[in-house]
């Protein structure tokens, strides 16, 4: 399998803002006249920068795939980061109308539904889109979306492409072509989300956004949490801090510290921190992984390998 994820920014898009750049660029520079760099070794220099100032988080809301062994793509949620990957598709079969994209929901908030109408893929005629969740009425909620002419021009319904929605049990498993299985879980999160768990080849990928993960989950551990146990990744809401955590509980969201804490219980390898809080700068953000590494030490443990999400970062299980 192969992970990307395309939207990694929570409650609604984040675009890096004129003054960041502008105090990025100018820090950057400061350094290489501090260095002396040559021109040949810009690449290496840039390589050797801190995350916030080589790294550009991204500003997309949630939106990641899982391509398979066979080469099938499927699709996690339909944030903002959502367009750049229609962009892509329509290149091949999807341009064609010959394009089956595979889309999973985890809820229907606004920050994982509103890069759909803008999903080139969707207004073409002959491609299918397959929806699953395990919302019954998952249809009507993204008719609903785009309802109103004076919000958005083109309906739902009458998007040129074919769509064919499946419901899904958290205890009935979907296997697809090569293996491929796919279920899921509920978590907890106001109006309800769940995640998804792809297995295929003995490798684990579980995709764990919107969901608020205190320590009362942990006692659960060996019971409903062995959906999560020995994940080969696991990328996991972390948008708050702990202070703020205290300030927005039931928020649905969950503090770094406690996404850490999930990674080292269930024994999982990778732990990919996402769901950004939008008010966070990209400097916030490489804050937050460096404390993240250092919860993780404090804890006296070396795994799980910890990752903050970024806008094309990608995975091979």
């Amino acid at each position: 399998m192969e992970i990307k994820l395309l939207g990694v920014r929570g409650s609604l898009p984040t675009p890096l803002t004129n003054n960041e750049y502008r105090q990025r660029l100018i820090e950057i520079l400061m350094r290489a006249l501090r260095d002396n760099i040559q021109s040949e070794n810009i690449e290496a220099f840039i390589n050797s920068l801190p995350a916030e100032l080589n790294t550009v988080f991204g500003g997309n809301t949630t939106c990641a795939t899982v391509t398979s062994k066979a080469g099938n793509t499927y699709v996690l949620d339909c944030g903002t980061g959502i367009r750049p990957l229609g962009d892509e598709l329509i290149k091949g079969p999807c341009g064609k109308g010959l394009g089956v994209v595979n889309i999973f929901i985890t809820h229907t908030h606004w920050d994982h539904v509103q890069g759909l109408p803008f999903f080139k893929p969707i207004y073409i005629r002959g491609n299918v889109l397959n929806f699953y969740s395990p919302y019954p009425d998952l249809e009507d909620r993204l008719i609903t979306q785009q309802e109103d002419f004076r919000f958005f021009p083109a309906p739902f319904e009458k998007t040129a492409s074919t769509k064919a929605f499946h419901l899904l049990k958290p205890e009935t498993p979907l296997v697809f072509e090569g293996g491929l299985t796919v279920d899921c879980y509920p978590l907890k999160h106001p109006g309800g989300s769940f995640a998804y768990r792809f297995r295929q080849n003995g490798k684990t990928f579980i995709f764990a956004t919107d969901v608020e993960f205190t320590g009362e989950v942990f006692e659960k551990v060996g019971t409903e949490t062995d959906f999560f146990l020995n994940a080969d990744v696991l990328v996991i809401d972390s948008q708050y801090t702990l202070d703020e955590s205290f300030m927005k509980f039931d928020w649905g969201h969950t503090a770094y510290t406690a996404a850490v804490n999930c990674g080292i219980r269930w024994h999982i390898k990778k732990l990919v921190l996402t769901h950004h809080e939008p008010s966070y700068s990209d400097t916030k953000l490489a804050e937050i992984y460096r404390e993240a590494l250092e919860h993780r030490e404090a804890m006296r443990m070396k795994t799980p390998e910890i990752y903050m999400a970024v806008e094309g970062l990608t995975f091979l299980l």
